[in-house]
């Protein structure tokens, strides 16, 4: 699995550095689908992220505050560098910061405690840079919700894999309080091409939620409404308003 992830990690980093490459001025200030970001900010964000690895005392002190808000501190901080710095920073930290990610996934259970975001097992680290690039490129970066037109990387079984990897793992632990009002348990029915089923909750199931694997990524991270067309609920209606609220980041 963390071989996975790393090759799917490299693969979106080449992918993003060749967008970046045919970006214009305008390309760079325009909206993104982040609320208040625009391209240049996402990018920002996603080299911040290797920069946490491999030099985090370069970053802001963000004591004391959430994971996200903490990124926006992290984006503010950078807004006056120019931007071909902005691109060279993202490719000499996320080299640097893949190979720290290899060391770690071998580290196989060790456990790794990322604050709000949960506790992981060290291989599972490379999952969640995977995630957080399929996501903001695809959805963010990419229209609808983003500026950009054409068509996206490929949402192929490399990167869906460990992308499915993290919000299963993540899932029960952003959600807590969510968990903890089921009635039962969910079983999240993913299907494409990677294939599988998640169940959240403990006791017998009592509602199905049925995705193509694409629409599930969009719903689970709030890309997506919570009555998106491509997923199907089933079963007791009570757990309806638990089920729209979950989220995964």
């Amino acid at each position: 699995m963390s071989t996975d992830a790393m090759t799917a990690l490299r693969a979106d980093r080449d992918a993003l550095l060749e967008l970046c490459a045919g970006l214009t001025d305008a390309g760079w200030k325009a909206d993104s689908g982040c609320p208040g970001w625009s391209v240049r900010d996402v990018v920002t964000h996603l080299g911040t992220l290797f920069t946490k690895v491999v030099a985090p005392s370069s970053l802001p002190d963000t004591t004391g505050l959430s994971t996200e808000r903490a990124q926006d501190v992290y984006v503010e901080a950078r807004r006056s560098w120019p931007t071909e710095r902005i691109v060279a920073d993202y490719a000499q930290a996320g080299e640097q910061a893949s190979a720290a990610l290899a060391v770690l996934a071998r580290e196989g259970a060790r456990e790794m405690d990322l604050g709000d975001l949960g506790t992981y097992p060290a291989a599972r680290l490379p999952c969640a840079f995977v995630f957080d690039h399929f996501v903001h490129i695809r959805y963010d970066l990419f229209g609808p919700r983003g500026p950009l037109t054409g068509p996206p990387p490929p949402a192929d079984a490399l990167r869906l894999g460990p992308t499915l990897d993290w919000i299963e793992a993540a899932l029960p632990q952003q959600n807590r309080t969510a968990v903890a009002e089921l009635v039962g348990s969910v079983d999240f029915v993913v299907e494409g091409p990677v294939r599988r089923t998640i169940r959240l909750g403990t006791g017998g199931r009592t509602a199905r939620v049925v995705a193509d694997a694409e629409d599930f990524v969009r719903w689970i991270t709030g890309r997506a409404g919570p009555d998106a067309p491509g997923v199907a609920c089933f079963g007791d209606p009570r757990q309806q308003p638990v089920l729209r609220g979950l989220r995964v980041w």
